[in-house]
C-alpha cells in the first residue's frame, strides 16, 4: 500500500517543534510518511505561532503559497494547526479558501477524524482547549537532523496571563505531565544516542504533579522568590526541582537543559539542585521583558525589578559559572524614555550573554489590547529596539572575549555550515563553539580551548 505524503512547516517556539513531532507520530498511524518536498505532499500542515504579529505575517505568506500549490494538485489538503489556528480560526475559515483543516494545540488526536471530514467535502475544525491533554502517551517522531539533542515537553499551558501574551488563550491553563512518562521518554532518547535533552514548558519551573491524584493539578507556581520555607518537600507532591533530580540521575553524560523560566518560580532550591548535578547545564533563560518596575506592573509580570535582581544574584551565588539569557520587549504601552533607559541599565547590570529582543505588537484578546492604548510610535519602538540590540551585541561580544584561552567540555552537534572540516557544538553555558572535526562525530564530548570569537560564536581547538 502506497503511503500518503505529509509535509510539515513549524514556526514559533520549541513547544511547537515538539507538537509537530507529536502530530507526525499520530499521522504515521494513519499511513502517512514525512516528505521534505511540498510538491510531493498529499497533506500540508503549518504549525503556527501567534506570539508576535511578525510570525503571523510569515504564516499568512506561506498559506498563500500553499494555495498556489493546491491549484496544481486539487487533492492536496492544507491544514493550519497550533496557536494561530486557536486564535484566528474564524478569519482562517472565512478568508483562506485553501485551508481545509483548522486545529488547535489540544486537538491533534482528532486529526484522523478531521481528515475524514475533509474527505467528505467538509472543513475539519477543532479548537477546543483541554484541561487535561498533555500527549503523555504519544512518542514523538524526532524531526531533528543531528540526533544529538532533543526536546521533551513536561507541561502545557500557562496561568500567568501577562498583559501582552496570548499563550493562556491559545494553549490553555497549566497542566503538568506524569513524571513517569517524562522519565521514560528521556531514557528512550538516551538509549537512542541522544546526549542532550531540553525540558519544555511555557513556565517550566512551575511544574507540579500530585502523585496521589489521577492526573496533574492546576498550580500557579512558587510565589516565594527563593523563600525556602515554601519549598519544603511533600512526598505526595513532585515539584520541578524533584523532577530535575530524577532526570539528572538517568545518566551522567546526558545533559539537561530547561526553558522557559518565570522569575517568580526560580527558587533557591532549584539553583541548589542544579549546583549538585554537573549535567544540569549552567545556563538559565530568565525573561525580564523590562527593566522598569512600572512597566513590569503594567505588563502584569508579578515581580519588580528588585525581585528580578535578587534572582540574578542567587544565580551568581549558587552557579557562578552560569550564563543568563533573557527576553526583552520594548515599546510596551505607555513606556517612557526613562523607563526605556531603565531597561538598558538593567541589561548592563545583569550582563546577559544573549537576549531575544522584540518591539511590542498588540495581540488580540489580551489584557493590553482591551485595557491599554498602544501609544508608543513605531519609529520610537524601532529606535529603542536598535539601541537594545546594539547594547546586547556589545555585551555578548565581551562575554565571549572573556572565554579566550579557557577550556570547555563541548558536545559536538553536527558539521559547521561554513566548512565540512569543522564541527559545531555547545558548552554547558550554551555558547556555540566551532572547532576542527579531527575525526570526531556528532554526539561526542570533546575538550576545546577557545582561540577566538565573534559576538555569537566561539572558535577553538580540540585538546586531549
Amino acid at each position: 500500500m502506497t503511503k500518503k505524503k505529509l509535509y510539515v512547516e513549524t514556526y514559533g517556539c520549541q513547544m511547537n517543534v515538539v507538537d509537530s513531532e507529536v502530530v507526525v507520530a499520530i499521522l504515521q498511524q494513519q499511513d502517512y510518511e514525512v516528505t521534505d518536498r511540498m510538491d510531493k505532499a498529499d497533506l500540508i500542515l503549518v504549525n503556527t505561532c501567534s506570539i508576535r504579529e511578525n510570525a503571523e505575517q510569515k504564516v499568512n505568506q506561506r498559506i498563500r503559497e500553499f494555495g498556489r500549490q493546491k491549484k496544481k494538485n486539487v487533492n492536496l489538503v492544507v491544514g493550519v494547526i497550533g496557536c494561530m489556528a486557536e486564535l484566528l480560526k474564524d478569519r482562517l475559515l472565512e478568508e483562506e479558501r485553501s485551508v481545509d483543516l483548522v486545529i488547535g494545540p489540544d486537538a491533534y488526536r482528532q486529526l484522523p477524524e478531521l481528515l475524514q471530514e475533509v474527505d467528505n467535502g467538509q472543513k475539519g475544525i477543532n479548537t477546543i482547549l483541554s484541561l487535561e491533554e498533555t500527549y503523555a502517551d504519544v512518542s514523538p517522531v524526532r524531526l531533528d537532523k543531528n540526533h544529538v539533542s532533543s526536546f521533551v515537553s513536561i507541561m502545557r499551558g500557562c496561568n500567568n496571563f501577562c498583559a501582552y501574551c496570548v499563550v493562556p488563550f491559545t494553549r490553555g491553563r497549566e497542566r503538568s505531565r506524569d513524571p513517569e512518562t517524562i522519565e521514560r521518554e528521556v531514557r528512550e532518547l538516551y538509549e537512542k544516542g541522544y546526549r542532550e535533552v531540553t525540558l519544555l514548558g511555557q513556565n517550566v519551573n512551575s511544574y507540579h504533579w500530585e502523585e496521589a491524584a489521577p492526573g496533574a493539578v492546576k498550580h500557579s507556581g512558587n510565589q516565594s522568590f527563593g523563600n525556602e520555607k515554601d519549598n519544603k518537600k511533600n512526598p505526595a507532591v513532585l515539584h520541578f526541582e524533584d523532577l530535575l533530580e530524577r532526570i539528572a540521575s538517568i545518566a551522567p553524560d546526558l545533559r539537561i537543559r530547561f526553558a522557559t523560566s518565570h522569575p517568580k518560580d526560580l527558587s533557591d532550591r532549584l539553583l541548589q539542585t542544579m549546583a549538585k548535578h554537573p549535567n544540569l547545564c549552567r545556563s538559565i533563560h530568565l525573561p525580564v521583558q523590562s527593566g522598569s518596575t512600572a512597566v513590569l506592573k503594567r505588563m502584569k509580570r508579578g515581580y519588580t525589578r528588585k525581585m528580578y535582581e535578587e534572582r540574578v544574584r542567587s544565580i551568581r551565588k549558587y552557579l557562578p559559572e552560569a550564563t543568563i539569557s533573557t527576553d526583552i520587549i520594548t515599546g510596551f504601552c505607555g513606556e517612557t524614555e526613562e523607563e526605556h533607559r531603565e531597561t538598558l541599565d538593567l541589561m548592563k547590570w545583569a550582563g546577559f550573554d544573549f537576549a531575544y529582543m522584540f518591539k511590542y505588537s498588540e495581540r488580540p484578546g489580551t489584557y493590553a489590547a482591551k485595557k491599554y492604548v498602544d501609544d508608543v510610535p513605531d519609529t520610537v519602538k524601532r529606535r529603542r529596539l536598535n539601541e537594545i540590540i546594539q547594547l546586547q551585541g556589545e555585551m555578548s561580544l565581551e562575554s565571549k572575549k572573556q572565554d579566550a584561552g579557557k577550556e570547555f567540555e563541548v558536545l559536538a552537534e553536527g558539521p559547521s555550515k561554513k566548512s565540512p572540516d569543522d564541527l559545531v557544538g555547545r558548552t554547558s553555558q550554551n555558547k556555540v563553539v566551532v572547532f576542527g572535526a579531527n575525526g570526531l562525530k556528532p554526539g561526542h564530548y570533546v575538550h576545546v580551548r577557545v582561540t577566538g570569537c565573534t559576538s555569537a560564536t566561539l572558535f577553538g581547538e580540540v585538546i586531549g
